[in-house]
């Protein structure tokens, strides 16, 4: 498959994928939505040829990844402040983990988020954000929002605070 159909094939299995990956970096919609939109565009202009579905996924979220960074690093950034008091959810539980998870430094985010909802091993996830492997596991050493090891439960809680976050 070549083209748009290749790209739209693309965009239908891991938009939600990169979209979750953003929001999680930035902490706003409507620049996680840009930015999966700018990693997509990424892809059309350099047809990269993925050698698998594995090779397509690590790569579109390696686009992603760098161009949250980017954007972070961007100096209209320092310059705005968040109006939301809550942040949008499909469930109130939802509200409170995405509440949590907002509330973590943005460096260790993007680590969480691979690491627990994405199932990226410490190498992956160093490879993914150019960290080192140490650093990746002290970021994890932060109890996840949700309080435990492991995926996020249906019914989030507010984990107990990390000393060193």
């Amino acid at each position: 498959m070549d083209g748009p159909n290749r790209l739209e094939e693309l965009v239908n299995t891991y938009e939600t994928t990169l979209y979750r990956a953003a929001l999680a970096i930035l902490g706003d919609a409507h620049e996680a939505e840009d930015a999966v939109q700018d990693a997509f565009l990424r892809c059309l202009e350099k047809a990269p040829d993925f050698e698998s579905p594995a090779h397509a996924r690590a790569w579109l979220l390696r686009v992603t990844v760098n161009g949250c960074k980017s954007r972070l690093r961007a100096p209209w950034r320092r310059r705005t402040a968040p109006l939301l008091d809550a942040y949008p959810a499909a469930a109130p539980e939802e509200g409170t983990l995405l509440e949590a998870m907002q509330a973590l430094p943005a460096r260790d985010r993007a680590v969480l988020h691979l690491y627990y909802y994405e199932g990226y091993q410490t190498a992956e996830i160093a490879a993914l954000t150019g960290l080192r492997e140490g650093s990746v596991r002290s970021r994890r050493a932060c109890p996840p929002p949700w309080g435990g090891p492991g995926a996020p439960p249906a019914s989030p809680a507010p984990g107990p605070d990390c000393a060193k976050c």
